[in-house]
């Protein structure tokens, strides 16, 4: 898709080469700091089409629960991730500072966008045309949904279908939830029993309460499920959901509310991320090859 700013953008970039990379610590730090400068004639155009109340202020705040790749949150309240890297290096490109403010679900992520306190969210969040009716999404991943299972585990799981019947803890309001309602329903169509939701916060919270017996596997995108099995090597394993279970490619996307007019600029900027090949780099390190898109989307969810 394209737009009259890419346009802009692309004809200074002629002029000076658009420089990516990941930003620095202080891009976390309190609002009052000094936002870097714009770093080419491309970041400045960009920089321009961003909302008055942001080029003010000089930074972009983003929501984000704890969701480990996207998101760890340190004991010291220090933030490390993908996301975190993607907004680094998307910060970088725009000529802005962002910031993390941890909430404690996706609902508050959405609502407090609605209501001014947060300007984006970087998810993993589905693109889907009810969400776009009030946010603009930009895919920047693609995911299918994962269980993950402790190692050691009674409950005999050794593939998705082993899930019909058991406790499944999910992320409420999370892509998971339709995904495990998907799956029962192919249990029963099967004259099994129904997978058992057991909704929580957020993803530590299913994986703790698979740990602790409460749940017989977390539920979680299938990024997520690499980073935890990769992590911590042995402690658990992971099945993934089939498209004969019901699972779906789906498009996982940042959110900015359309009120602030901030989508175009952000798909931009994007694209700037990608065209440099700074995106690759991001993925590459995370070990998310598997779920990158070739180039970004907005507003997947109502397309066609």
């Amino acid at each position: 898709m394209r737009h009259p700013l890419r346009a802009a953008v692309l004809a200074a970039a002629l002029v000076t080469t658009a420089a990516c990379g990941s930003g620095t610590p202080e891009s976390q730090a309190p609002a009052g700091g000094a936002p870097p400068e714009p770093t080419s004639a491309a970041a400045s155009a960009l920089f321009d089409a961003l909302p008055d109340t942001i080029k003010e202020s000089g930074v972009i705040r983003f929501a984000g629960d704890s969701h480990p790749p996207y998101r760890t949150v340190g004991s010291d309240g220090t933030i490390t991730g993908i996301d975190k890297d993607m907004q680094d290096a998307l910060g970088k490109i725009l000529g802005v500072r962002t910031e993390i403010s941890v909430v404690d679900s996706l609902p508050s992520a959405l609502q407090g966008m609605l209501s001014d306190r947060y300007d984006a969210f970087n998810g993993p969040v589905k693109a889907t045309a009810e969400r776009e009716q009030q946010f603009d999404s930009i895919t920047w991943m693609t995911t299918r949904t994962s269980y993950v299972v402790p190692a050691g585990s009674t409950a005999g799981i050794a593939g998705p279908d082993d899930l019909c019947g058991k406790k499944v803890a999910i992320v409420t309001a999370s892509v998971v939830e339709g995904q495990l309602a998907n799956l029962s329903a192919y249990c029963q169509q099967r004259g099994r029993p129904a997978a058992e939701a057991v909704p929580l916060a957020d993803t530590n919270a299913t994986l703790l309460a698979a740990q602790a017996g409460r749940a017989d596997a977390a539920g979680m995108t299938q990024a997520a499920a690499i980073d935890v099995t990769t992590q911590q090597k042995d402690a658990y394993t992971y099945v993934t959901q089939t498209e004969e279970q019901g699972a779906t490619t789906d498009n996982l996307a940042l959110l900015v509310p359309k009120s602030a007019g901030m989508g175009p600029v952000m798909f931009d900027a994007f694209e700037e991320l990608f065209a440099g090949g700074e995106y690759q780099k991001i993925m590459d390190k995370w070990g998310l090859t598997e779920v990158a898109v070739p180039a970004p989307v907005l507003n997947a969810g109502s397309a066609g």
